[in-house]
C-alpha cells in the first residue's frame, strides 16, 4: 500500500523471521496454542473437559477466522473476548469451555513471554554467527601492526586482531546477557483477574494441588520449566525492562564497532563491504560511504532510547495493574526486537567482507612510529654509553621540529632523519632502523588475540557449530 504508512523494519531492515514472531499469526495461533493448553491441563486434573473437545480446540489452532474476530471486536470492543467467540464458533463442542477459570492476561501475557523467549533465541543465534565472523578475522589479522588511539590520538602500536577481539568482547558479553534472560523467562501461567487465582480454587473447589498442576502442565506444554512465584493480574513488568536492556546492550556494542568502522574507514584502513554497482553518493560519484555502518549507528540509538521504555512501564505500574503498558509495550518491545534483528542482519553482512588495506595500515604507523620509539631508542644509546637526561631533552627538542614539520608545513615526519644527523646518540642508521620493527610495538597483542580465541570464544563456537554459516542479505 503505497497511501499508508508501513514500518520500515517490514520493508527495509528486519527479517521476515522476526516479522513472523510478532505477526498477528504467530500472536493468536499462541493464544489458541494456550487455550488448548488450559483445557487439556484442567481436563487431566478433574474437570468436565472431555477429550474430544480438546481434539476439536487443537483442529483449529492455525485456521484462524479473522473475519469472525474483528467484526466480534467491533462490536464488543474486547479482543480477547473476540477471539474467544471467533474460536467458538469453529469449535461448537468446546464452545463453553475456552478460557476457563482464566483472565485476558492469561492469553496475552504468557504470549508475550513466549514471543519474546523465541525472538531471543533469533538474537542469539545471530549474535554468535557475528562473533564467529569476528573472530575469523581476528585470527587472520592477528599480527599485524596497527595504530591505537586514547583520545582518537595516536598512542601505541595494537594489531588490527587485537581491535577486532574488543569488539568481539563485548558482543560477548551481550551473548553471556542474552542467554541469561533466555533460560530465566518465566511463564506468567494461570494466575486469574489480580494473581490470587480465586477463580481456580473455585473451580477446583479449593484443591491448591490441582491448581498448581494445571500451571505447571501449561508451562510444560509451552516449553517452560516453571511458571512465575506470584503476579498481580500481569507478570511483571520489569521483565519486559530487562529484556529490552539486554537488547540495548548489543545496541551499545553494535554502535561502537560501527563507529570504529566508520572512522576506520575515513582513515582508508579498513571497509564495509562495497558492492560491484553500489553509489556511494548522488553527487560525487568517487565517494565510497560506510552506509551500513551508520545504518547499524542509526538503529541502535533507537534501541538504546527505548530501554527507557521498559524502564518507565515497569516504574509506573499499580497494584495489581493498569492498562497503561498495553500501548506502550505493543510498540517498545516489538520494535526494540525488530531493530536489534536489522542491526544483527547488517553486522552480519558487514562481517563478512571486511576489507583492510594493509598498506595504507602500515603508511599511517610509520608516520607515527618515530613519536613512539623515542623512548627505545634513547634506551639504546644509553645502554652505547650516552647520558640518559641529555638524551631525553635532545631527543625531545628533535620530537618538537619534527612535529613542526608535520602539523606547520605539512611535510614528513623527518625525526629519524634529525636523529641520525645527532652525532649525540651514537646509534648508525642501521641500529635505529632495526629498533623501528613495528612488531617490536604492538606488546603482547598476537597473544592475547590466540588466547582469548582459544580460551573464550572457540568454546562458544564449538558448542554452536549446528548453527554457524548463517549471512545475510540486505534489502536495501
Amino acid at each position: 500500500m503505497k497511501d499508508s504508512y508501513e514500518s520500515p523494519f517490514s520493508t527495509r531492515y528486519a527479517s521476515k523471521e522476526m516479522q513472523y514472531l510478532f505477526s498477528a499469526d504467530k500472536k493468536f495461533t499462541t493464544w489458541r496454542r494456550l487455550w488448548v493448553a488450559l483445557a487439556r491441563a484442567e481436563m487431566e486434573n478433574g474437570l468436565p473437559i472431555t477429550s474430544e473437545q480438546v481434539a476439536e480446540l487443537e483442529a483449529h489452532v492455525n485456521d484462524i477466522n479473522y473475519e469472525v474476530a474483528e467484526e466480534r471486536e467491533r462490536q464488543v470492543r474486547h479482543d480477547v473476548m473476540s477471539h474467544v467467540y471467533a474460536y467458538g464458533q469453529q469449535c461448537p463442542k468446546a464452545k463453553g469451555i475456552i478460557h476457563l477459570g482464566a483472565t485476558s492476561c492469561y492469553v496475552g501475557d504468557n504470549t508475550d513471554i513466549i514471543i519474546m523467549r523465541d525472538a531471543l533465541k533469533v538474537v542469539r543465534r545471530k549474535l554468535i554467527n557475528v562473533i564467529a565472523l569476528l573472530a575469523k578475522f581476528a585470527n587472520e589479522y592477528k599480527d599485524m601492526p596497527a595504530l591505537a588511539y586514547t583520545h582518537l590520538q595516536p598512542a601505541q602500536l595494537t594489531t588490527v586482531g587485537k581491535r577486532a577481539t574488543l569488539w568481539i568482547n563485548e558482543f560477548m558479553m551481550d551473548l553471556e546477557e542474552i542467554e541469561y534472560r533466555i533460560k530465566n523467562l518465566k511463564l506468567l501461567g494461570s494466575k486469574g483477574t489480580t494473581g490470587t487465582q480465586a477463580s481456580f480454587m473455585e473451580l477446583f473447589e479449593g484443591d491448591t494441588k490441582k491448581i498448581k498442576a494445571v500451571e505447571m502442565s501449561i508451562a510444560r506444554e509451552m516449553g517452560f520449566d516453571s511458571v512465575v512465584p506470584v503476579s498481580g493480574q500481569t507478570y511483571s513488568r520489569k521483565v519486559d525492562a530487562q529484556v529490552l536492556y539486554a537488547l540495548g546492550g548489543l545496541a551499545q556494542s553494535a554502535s561502537k564497532f560501527s563507529y570504529d568502522m566508520r572512522l576506520l574507514q575515513n582513515f582508508k584502513e579498513m571497509e564495509e563491504p562495497f558492492e560491484k554497482n553500489q553509489i556511494g553518493s548522488s553527487a560525487m560519484p568517487y565517494k565510497r560511504n560506510p552506509m551500513r555502518s551508520e545504518r547499524i549507528t542509526a538503529l541502535a540509538r533507537f534501541v538504546m532510547s527505548d530501554t527507557i521504555n521498559g524502564a518507565f512501564t515497569s516504574a509506573t505500574q499499580w497494584f495489581e495493574r493498569t492498562l497503561d503498558d498495553s500501548a506502550n509495550k505493543r510498540l517498545s518491545v516489538a520494535e526494540g526486537f525488530l531493530a536489534v534483528d536489522s542491526i544483527l542482519n547488517i553486522l552480519l553482512n558487514v562481517c563478512d567482507g571486511l576489507v583492510v588495506y594493509p598498506k595504507v595500515v602500515a603508511q599511517r604507523v610509520q608516520k607515527e612510529l618515530p613519536f613512539m620509539a623515542t623512548e627505545n631508542i634513547m634506551m639504546e644509546a644509553v645502554k652505547k654509553g650516552g647520558d640518559r637526561q641529555e638524551l631525553h631533552e635532545k631527543l625531545r627538542q628533535h620530537s618538537i621540529a619534527a612535529a613542526r614539520v608535520v602539523k606547520e608545513e605539512g611535510g614528513e615526519n623527518d625525526l629519524i632523519q634529525r636523529i641520525c644527523a645527532d652525532p649525540s646518540s651514537g646509534l648508525t642508521r642501521e641500529e635505529i632502523d632495526g629498533i623501528l620493527d613495528p612488531k617490536s610495538f604492538t606488546g603482547r597483542s598476537v597473544e592475547q588475540v590466540e588466547e582469548y580465541l582459544n580460551e573464550v570464544v572457540r568454546p562458544v563456537l564449538q558448542a554452536n557449530q549446528d548453527i554457524l554459516g548463517e549471512n545475510a542479505e540486505l534489502t536495501v
